[in-house]
């Protein structure tokens, strides 16, 4: 009978050693799939793969987030996606719906976009506006700037901004992207 103990408390013993090894090496590896696949989707070759973004990637080659004097490119992810990984996830699942747009043929030639992106906008916009442009102030930060470099309108236009507690998206709403037409209704 102790023998019979033994050996069934030894096989418990090995059945959650191995559950627990079985769980650390899926956990790793199920974090190591997700950054990969995250990291991927956050390319710019990504992001512009799809028919639809050809619009919006044109107007973004020829801003001032694409090519400038100092050299800096933003990429869509750094203005579309946020860097904490749990905001970050969350822009992800929100994103599969302009995957899903763009799938089922809502947004899939250039008339079907331009009906639906004043909403799409105004979607980004309010994001921003919730977040602060937390995205933009990844490399604009208002303490960072050097207003001696900005011109006259500029230098004035940011500090008021800064007194008034308005956020990028306050202003610079059609930077990188055209700016959509308000629907008449």
């Amino acid at each position: 009978m102790i023998g019979n103990e033994k050996k069934q408390s030894k096989l418990v013993k090995t059945i959650i050693s191995g559950t627990f090894l079985l769980a650390i090496v899926l956990g790793v590896s199920f974090a190591i799939l997700g950054s990969v696949v995250t990291e991927q989707t956050n390319s710019t070759e990504f992001c512009t793969s799809c028919h639809s973004m050809q619009w919006v990637t044109n107007e973004w080659k020829e801003s001032y987030h694409y090519k400038n004097a100092s050299g800096v490119r933003a990429e869509c992810a750094d203005c579309h996606v946020p860097h904490s990984l749990g905001p970050k996830m969350v822009a992800k699942l929100l994103a599969a719906k302009d995957v899903w747009g763009e799938v089922t043929g809502v947004i899939d030639t250039k008339e079907k976009f331009e009906s639906h992106r004043w909403v799409m906008a105004n979607r980004v916009w309010d994001k921003m506006k919730a977040t602060d442009s937390r995205e933009c102030r990844s490399c604009h930060a208002f303490e960072s700037m050097d207003t001696t470099e900005q011109t006259k309108f500029s230098r004035k236009k940011h500090a008021k901004a800064e007194l008034e507690g308005k956020t990028c998206i306050d202003c610079h709403r059609g930077i990188a992207h055209e700016m959509p037409t308000e629907p008449r209704e």
